[in-house]
């Protein structure tokens, strides 16, 4: 149970049913009134933003959250396919709402870390027993192959230096020139952007 000052930035609570995350908070002092805290929270279910507000005698439920290791296997038409690290038999896939802009990032057979939640029911979809997967996060930094990169054209600095690779996944982003093919480099999966040559 949280106070209404403690509810912060990337606490989960559970709101109108479902877990959020807090995504600002500003507690307020006026001065005839008592404080408050403003918050604006995104529905891990559906991915709305919703804005509310905690008075002093509020409080909020904590949601129930379980960090599980999966293994993320592959991508068809939309549908991302994982399994349990300790069953690999057990597959099940999740919805590209669910995996937002993350998917770029993902690599075939590499494990990725699912927030589960505990909502007490029975579910098929998260592989082992109850909760529901509502959330996938990378790594910060994870290594790619580069699959394709132009040759780098002397004296051609109007790009500020920079061209575009395409990684082993498909995916495809700014780097400086010095990369080639066959280079292995790392990527930041929060900001998108090449970070280092390895």
């Amino acid at each position: 149970m949280l106070q209404y000052n403690e509810i912060r930035e990337k606490k989960i609570i559970i709101y109108d049913g479902e877990p959020a995350e807090v995504v600002e908070s500003h507690v307020a002092r006026t001065q005839q009134r008592k404080p408050q805290n403003q918050v604006k929270l995104k529905s891990l279910i559906s991915g709305k933003t919703i804005s509310a507000t905690f008075h002093v005698s509020d409080t909020a439920d904590e949601a129930d959250m379980v960090k599980r290791e999966i293994k993320y296997l592959y991508h068809n038409r939309g549908e991302y396919w994982f399994s349990d690290m300790d069953n690999p038999k057990n597959r099940f896939k999740l919805d590209e709402a669910l995996i937002g802009d993350s998917g770029k990032f993902f690599k075939e057979n590499s494990p990725v870390t699912a927030l589960v939640w505990d909502d007490g029911e029975e579910n098929p979809s998260t592989g082992s027993g109850q909760g529901r997967v509502i959330k996938i996060t990378l790594p910060i930094k994870v290594n790619f192959k580069v699959k394709e990169a132009p040759p780098a054209v002397r004296g051609d600095t109007s790009k500020g230096g920079n061209k575009v690779i395409t990684l082993e996944n498909g995916t495809t982003l700014n780097a400086p020139m010095f990369v080639n093919v066959g280079d292995t480099v790392v990527i930041n999966t929060e900001t998108g952007e090449y970070v280092e040559r390895v």
